[in-house]
């Protein structure tokens, strides 16, 4: 299960408000807080890149065979579909695939985000939020550099 869920640290960082907002789409975390991914413009698509992780994050990316989570483009290629939602493709590092993920808008400052492994037998949801800062609490290291 929690290789499942780094799908959705993955998505976390999607979107906010509409898709004309190109240049930078904020900082978002999932529920726990342990990921923090930057959108923003990839050229003609949106992307994400991993800024701060939690120490057990960086752990468990380290026994996947990573140096690091920080500076991880965990979302490439994503586009608008409809509604205002988004697809694209998610890396998720602990697993060593990228899969198909789904960010469904609720408002500015959420997002539902959605991944399935499987043909779409198993899927996963989860609300991510977006915030101003990078840096976690209680750890002084954890910066932002865009």
């Amino acid at each position: 299960m929690r290789k499942f869920t780094a799908v959705f640290a993955a998505l976390a960082a999607l979107f906010t408000v509409s898709t004309a907002q190109a240049a930078d789409l904020g900082v978002w975390t999932g529920p726990k807080d342990n990921v923090r991914v930057a959108i923003k413009s990839c050229g003609t698509s949106t992307c994400g890149t991993v800024v701060y992780a939690s120490p057990k994050a960086e752990a468990d990316a380290r026994k996947s065979g990573l140096t690091t989570l920080v500076g991880q483009q965990l979302l490439r290629d994503f586009e608008p579909t409809s509604h205002g939602n988004m697809r694209g493709k998610v890396f998720v590092p602990t697993l060593h695939v990228t899969l198909i993920g789904t960010a469904e808008f609720i408002d500015a400052h959420t997002m539902k985000a959605k991944g399935c492994v499987l043909g779409g037998l198993l899927c996963k949801s989860q609300t991510w939020r977006r915030i101003d800062t990078v840096t976690a609490k209680n750890d002084a290291t954890a910066s932002f550099a865009p």
